[in-house]
């Protein structure tokens, strides 16, 4: 995280580093998969629901 110019907010300093961590232990893509479920979730599933019909 040392670069030259860099200026880390705390926020993006600790995404990197969980991201760091992830991928060492080799738990990276479980995480993925996760993440990914919960973003369709909380994006595309809960705008679709059961009775909401798209204009034609």
């Amino acid at each position: 995280m040392d670069i030259t110019g860099a200026c880390w907010g705390l926020q993006g300093a600790e995404f990197v580093l969980t991201v760091r961590a992830l991928k060492a232990n080799g738990d990276f893509e479980d995480y993925r998969s996760f993440h990914l479920k919960q973003e369709y979730q909380r994006v595309h599933q809960a705008r679709y629901q059961e009775g909401f019909t798209l204009a034609a």
